[in-house]
C-alpha cells in the first residue's frame, strides 16, 4: 500500500495482512496443530502460577463483597443464645458515596476527563507564527528593519517553516512568504498557533472515539470497582467493528458497520496479572480469563486472526468452565461447580523468542533476530484460537489497572471496604448484642412456685389469664422480673464504631448526608470547610485515576490514531493531560475566584499583563458551559469588536435633548442641591443678589 493511500483511507489498518499471525490449521478433523508447539502449557502455565499468587487477594475481596452485600461469612460463628442476625451496611453506604463523589468529579465538566495540549517546547510543529498586515510596516521590514524576534531560526528556510505549520498548512499557504515565526508583537500582525490546532484536532477525534465506544460507562463501572475492591481494571483500544442502525428507502433494514477504537471494563476477578509485578509498568505478561457461550465462541470467527478450524475443534470437544472457589461463594443460591460455557484464557505479554522456540512456535522472519517479542495468544480446550504479534507501536500491554489506595508492595490496592472491615464488624456486633438485649428487657421474666398453684394447669401466660391456686397455700405464686436494659450503652458503642469507620476510611458521615452535624457544621461556610476537608480522601484517589488509568489510556488512543489511523493535520508533539483533578473545586467557588481575579485586572494598569481569552474561558467552564459556543478567541474578538463598530457608526445613537438656554424661568439653570435633576417645581438653589431671578435686583423689571 502506497504512503499516499494510507492518508487517504477512512478505515483503520490496525488487523492489515501484514500483522504477523499464525495462521490457522488445515482442517478440523485433526486436533494437532504443530504451528503453535507445546504453547498451550506455557500459558497455562503463566495462569496457575497467577491464580495461585493472588488467593489472599481473592479473600480479601470476597470479605469486601459479603460487607457491602450485608452478608455474614463462615466465619461468623453464632451462640444458641444469640438471636439477631442483624448486618448492618455501613459498607454499602460509604462504597456508594464515595463511587458516587468519584463519578462526579470525574464528569463534572461533561466530558471525558482528558485533554490534549501542546508540549511547553514543541517539537516538529511550530509553537506560534504570525505575519504582517499592515502594508507600511510590511514595506519597512522589507527593506532590513526585521525585529531580530520574528527572524527564522539559524539554517531554516521558509521550507522548513511551511513543514511545521501542522494543520495549517494549507490555510496559510497564501501568506506563506510573509510568515514568522513567534507570537504578533503589534495589533496589526495577527497570531496562530499551530501547534495548540493540532493538539486540540486530537482532542476533539479521541473524544469522538471514547463518546463512540461508550468508554463513559466502562469508566463507571472501573471506578465503582476501584472503591468497592481496591482496584479497577480497563482495556483496549481495539479496532472493532460498530453496528450503526440504518434503514433503507424500502424500509428494509440495512445496517452501516464503522471501524472504531473500543475500550472496556474488565472485572477485577477475571484479570490475573503477572505475580512478580507491583503496577503495570513492570508486568511482563497479564492474561484475562473469559466465560464464553458456544454462540459467543462462534462469533470469534469474525474477527482478525482468530482460526476458525480451531474455535470449531474446541467447540466440539465441549464445555469446560469449571467455577472459582470465589464464584461459589458470590451465588446466593448453591449451583453445581460446572457451567454451560467455555473457559476461554487472553494472554497479552513479552515472551523470549528463544522460548517460542523451545515451545516450537513459528516465528516470522522480520522478528527471529530480536530477544523478546510480545504477543497476544488466545486458547481454550488446548486449542490456539489466536497467536499473533501485538500490533501496537510501541508495545504495549493493553490493560490499565488503578488502585483506589496505593499499596507499595503487591499488585493490587486496597478498597474502603477493606479499610473499614474491622469497624464493621464492631458496628454488627453492638448491633446485634442490643437487638437481642432488647429483646430480652422488653418482656417480663416469669417465676412460678407450683406448690402453691393447682396441678394440671396451662402455665402458658397471656393478658386476662386466670390460675386456680391450692386452697390455704400461703405466700405468693407467681414473681415477674424484669430484665436491666443495657442497648443505651451498646448503642453508644456502636456510634463509637461509626465514627472509627469514618476515620478508617477518611470519608465522612456528613459526606454522605448525614444530619443532626454540631458545632462548624451548621453554617453554611462551616460545612464547605468540612466538605473540602472530606475531599482529601477523594482527591487521592481521583489522582490515581488520573495517573495510572486516564493519562496511559488516552496516551494509548493517542499512539494508536497516529499508528492505525493516521491524520497529518493532527501531528505534533503533544502532551496528554488528564482532567480528573480539575473537577475537585466546586465549580462555584472557581467561578467566584475567577470573578474576582478578573475584578483585578480591570485595572488598566494590570489589563496588558492578563489573558483575557483563558480567563473567559474558564468562566465559561465553571458554569457549565461550552467554552467553544460561547466565547471568541482573541482574534475572532477583534473581528467582533471591528463588525460592533461598524455597526455603532451606520447606527448612531438618537441625539439627546439641548441644556436649557439663557433666559429660562428662575431656578432652572441653577446649581441643583436637592438631587432632583433641575426640575423646576418646588427644587433648586435660592438666587443669590445679583444672579437672574431675584426679585431685589435694581432696575429689573417687574413686568
Amino acid at each position: 500500500m502506497e504512503e499516499d493511500d494510507i492518508f487517504d483511507s477512512d478505515e483503520l489498518s490496525m488487523d492489515e495482512d501484514t500483522s504477523s499471525y499464525i495462521e490457522d490449521t488445515e482442517d478440523n478433523e485433526s486436533r494437532s496443530d504443530p504451528a503453535t508447539g507445546t504453547i498451550v502449557g506455557f500459558v497455562e502455565d503463566k495462569y496457575s502460577k497467577a491464580d495461585k499468587a493472588r488467593y489472599s487477594d481473592e479473600q480479601r475481596w470476597i470479605k469486601s463483597y459479603q460487607n457491602y452485600r450485608g452478608i455474614y461469612g463462615p466465619d461468623v460463628q453464632f451462640t444458641s443464645t444469640e438471636k439477631s442476625r442483624v448486618f448492618v451496611k455501613v459498607t454499602k453506604t460509604k462504597v456508594l458515596a464515595a463511587y458516587g463523589q468519584i463519578v462526579d468529579v470525574l464528569f463534572g465538566s461533561h466530558k471525558f476527563p482528558i485533554s490534549i495540549n501542546p508540549t511547553k517546547l514543541p517539537d516538529g510543529v511550530a509553537e506560534a507564527v504570525h505575519f504582517e498586515t499592515n502594508p507600511q510596516i510590511k514595506e519597512a521590514t522589507s527593506q532590513g528593519l526585521t525585529p531580530d524576534d520574528t527572524k527564522l531560526q539559524p539554517g531554516e528556510t521558509i521550507i522548513d517553516l511551511r513543514e511545521r505549520l501542522g494543520g495549517l498548512r494549507n490555510k496559510l499557504e497564501p501568506v506563506l512568504d510573509d510568515l514568522r515565526e513567534g507570537e504578533g508583537q503589534t495589533p496589526s500582525q495577527p497570531s496562530y498557533h499551530p501547534a495548540m490546532v493540532a493538539a486540540k484536532k486530537m482532542e476533539k477525534k479521541i473524544h469522538d472515539q471514547l463518546d463512540e465506544s461508550n468508554a463513559s460507562k466502562q469508566l463507571r463501572n472501573t471506578a465503582f470497582e476501584t472503591a468497592l475492591f481496591g482496584t479497577g481494571i480497563m482495556k483496549g483500544p481495539f479496532a472493532l467493528d460498530k453496528e450503526y442502525p440504518n434503514w433503507d428507502d424500502q424500509g428494509n433494514y440495512s445496517p452501516m458497520y464503522k471501524t472504531i477504537p473500543q475500550t472496556s471494563s474488565v472485572s477485577i476477578w477475571n484479570f490475573y496479572p503477572d505475580p512478580d509485578a507491583n503496577n503495570m509498568d513492570e508486568a511482563e505478561y497479564v492474561i484475562e480469563r473469559h466465560k464464553m457461550s458456544r454462540s459467543q465462541m462462534r462469533s470469534l470467527k469474525n474477527r482478525p486472526f482468530f482460526r476458525a478450524n480451531s474455535i470449531d475443534t474446541a467447540i466440539e470437544i465441549g464445555e469446560s468452565y469449571s467455577k472459582e472457589w470465589w464464584e461459589q461463594v458470590m451465588e446466593d443460591a448453591d449451583q453445581e461447580t460446572k457451567a454451560e460455557r467455555y473457559n476461554v484464557l487472553e494472554f497479552w505479554g513479552y515472551v523470549d523468542t528463544d522460548i517460542l522456540k523451545d515451545h516450537d512456535v513459528d516465528i516470522p522472519k522480520e522478528l527471529k533476530d530480536q530477544d523478546q517479542v510480545s504477543v497476544n495468544i488466545w486458547i481454550c480446550n488446548g486449542q490456539v484460537l489466536r497467536l499473533v504479534m501485538n500490533p501496537f507501536n510501541p508495545a504495549i500491554l493493553p490493560y490499565y489497572a488503578v488502585p483506589y489506595e496505593i499499596n507499595p508492595y503487591s499488585f493490587f490496592g486496597v478498597g474502603l471496604a477493606e479499610n473499614m472491615d474491622d469497624t464493621q464488624t464492631l458496628m454488627n456486633g453492638f448491633m446485634r448484642m442490643s437487638v437481642d438485649n432488647a429483646a430480652l428487657s422488653g418482656n417480663l421474666l416469669i417465676e412460678v412456685d407450683e406448690t402453691n398453684l393447682a396441678p394440671g394447669q396451662d402455665l402458658t401466660m397471656y393478658p386476662g389469664k386466670v390460675l386456680r391456686r391450692m386452697g390455704g397455700a400461703p405466700g405468693q405464686a407467681i414473681f415477674g422480673t424484669k430484665f436491666p436494659n443495657v442497648s443505651n450503652e451498646n448503642m453508644q458503642m456502636f456510634d463509637k464504631a461509626r465514627v472509627l469507620a469514618d476515620e478508617s476510611t477518611g470519608f465522612p458521615s456528613f459526606a454522605h448526608g448525614q444530619t443532626g452535624i454540631q458545632g462548624v457544621g451548621r453554617t453554611a461556610s462551616g460545612i464547605s470547610m468540612l466538605m473540602s476537608a472530606a475531599n482529601g480522601s477523594i482527591r487521592t484517589v481521583v489522582k490515581n485515576i488520573d495517573d495510572y488509568l486516564l493519562s496511559p489510556l488516552a496516551k494509548a488512543f493517542f499512539s494508536f490514531n497516529m499508528q492505525f489511523d493516521f491524520d497529518p493535520s493532527i501531528k505534533g508533539d503533544l502532551e496528554i493531560k488528564a482532567e480528573g483533578t480539575n473537577s475537585l473545586m466546586a465549580n462555584e467557588v472557581r467561578s467566584q475566584r475567577l470573578m474576582q481575579f478578573l475584578g483585578v485586572v480591570q485595572n488598566p494598569a494590570l489589563a496588558p499583563f492578563a489573558k483575557m481569552d483563558y480567563i473567559i474561558r474558564e468562566i465559561a467552564n465553571s458554569m457549565d458551559l461550552d467554552p467553544d459556543k460561547v466565547a471568541n478567541s482573541m482574534t475572532d474578538a477583534a473581528i467582533q469588536a471591528e463588525i460592533l463598530k461598524k455597526f455603532q457608526a451606520e447606527n448612531p445613537p438618537p441625539p439627546q435633548a439641548a441644556p436649557p438656554q439663557q433666559g429660562a424661568p428662575a431656578g432652572a439653570q441653577a446649581q441643583d442641591t436637592q438631587g432632583s435633576g433641575g426640575g423646576q417645581i418646588g427644587t433648586g438653589s435660592v438666587p443669590t443678589p445679583g444672579e437672574p431671578g431675584f426679585t431685589a435686583n435694581t432696575g429689573q423689571g417687574q413686568g
